[in-house]
């Protein structure tokens, strides 16, 4: 049994999701330049539909993965950002404020790097907020691998940082991605959102109802033409913290969902969605403004957004950095930061429908995510958390 036991502590580990995550990229780099390239390209377009009376859902295979499985991975997103609002990391302003600004110059500067390249062609600027994701479960897993030389409190710094980076995500994909607006779908759409919040109010502790309600608010978001993920968001709110026995659907729901996220929802995008295509492909090609843009705006954009707006807090006293916690843990985390992987190249499949772009936006989010995870990774082993607990005061490192 010493394979079983070996798996199981992979399993276990924190950075199982990012190297899972990897291996997938890889796997799909593969699939698409292989004797398996047609039919890796031919299933992704495949279409699946669920018909009634000729009346339903008729779509690609890579659209039910991306409108649907995609909204299991927001949706557990959401359940986490309701959990740390009400109990957790974002519950005390005074803690969210460092990383939240950090996560706002993170967004900011990385769309004005992109947009420096691409402002002046009207077919690429619609991708501008493409680097200013991060992506979760590959940045925690990059800094799980640092090990003890990383503090507890960047840790978390991080996971505060990304979480609230994942919100404005969220906020950017439903004021800017909404193509067509079908009000009447989001009228009807009231319905099952009023049945989760009497369900929420009752203190129902059965989350069966609540899964079917939100699978009804899923079809009707889908069929409004605002983005279906976002129905996972909202449905995740309505969750209960507390039912009436003091038990924790929310919490039970989360535990129950981060697996199969992790370990089965997030690969197959990724498998989905990596296949950069390597025939032709030339280190010009790197250069051009879209791949371009991408990159810098991950690799520069965000080191120079979250690092650079938590030194101006820190600088003009209105933060401290965390206990233990060096500016070359922060340089770190910032590089980390530039690892948008899942949520660049969701948001990449938003603004563009063609090949030829998003292969170049496959191109420009894999290369940055790579850069920053070596680069992030070198900084933070070399970072000693000892020196921070010598200093007087935060402000004055």
């Amino acid at each position: 049994m010493p394979i079983a036991k070996a798996l199981h502590r992979l399993y276990r580990h924190e950075a199982a999701p990012g190297v899972l995550l990897m291996g997938a990229a890889l796997l799909a780099l593969y699939a698409a330049n292989s004797a398996f390239s047609a039919g890796y390209y031919a299933g992704l377009e495949k279409t699946f539909s669920i018909l009634l009376d000729g009346e339903g859902l008729s779509k690609p295979l890579i659209l039910w993965i991306n409108d649907g499985l995609m909204a299991v991975f927001f949706f557990l997103i959401g359940l986490e950002l309701k959990r740390e609002m009400v109990e957790g990391k974002l519950k005390n302003p005074r803690d969210v404020m460092l990383p939240g600004a950090a996560a706002v110059g993170g967004m900011v500067v990385p769309a004005l790097i992109y947009l420096v390249f691409n402002a002046a062609d009207p077919l690429t600027v619609g991708g501008w907020a493409i680097p200013a994701a991060t992506d979760i479960a590959f940045a925690v897993g990059v800094l799980a691998l640092v090990g003890k030389r990383a503090p507890a409190s960047l840790k978390i710094f991080l996971l505060t940082l990304a979480i609230l980076d994942d919100l404005g995500a969220i906020v950017i994909i439903a004021l800017f991605y909404t193509r067509e607006l079908h009000v009447e779908y989001l009228a009807i759409a009231l319905a099952p959102l009023a049945g989760m919040f009497l369900l929420n109010r009752a203190g129902v502790h059965r989350i069966a109802p609540f899964i079917l309600l939100g699978i009804v608010l899923w079809v009707l978001v889908l069929k409004s033409g605002v983005h279906a993920t976002l129905a996972g968001v909202v449905a995740a709110f309505f969750i209960p913290l507390k039912d009436r026995y003091g038990k924790s659907p929310l919490h039970a729901l989360e535990h129950a969902l981060t697996p199969y996220v992790n370990f089965l929802i997030v690969p197959i995008f990724a498998f989905a969605n990596a296949g950069v295509l390597l025939k032709g492909l030339s280190v010009a090609t790197l250069f051009e403004p879209l791949p371009l843009g991408i990159a810098a705006g991950l690799v520069i954009g965000k080191q120079l957004g979250v690092f650079g707006t938590t030194w101006l807090m820190v600088r003009a006293g209105w933060a401290s950095l965390p206990h233990a916690v060096t500016w070359m843990h922060i340089y770190g985390l910032s590089c980390l930061a530039g690892i948008g992987f899942t949520m660049s190249l969701f948001i990449g499949g938003l603004s563009f429908d063609d090949i030829a772009h998003m292969n170049a936006v496959r191109i420009g989010v894999l290369t940055a995510s790579a850069i920053s995870a070596v680069l992030g990774f070198a900084v933070l082993r070399i970072a000693n958390p000892k020196e921070a607990l010598s200093r007087p005061s935060a402000q004055e490192a």
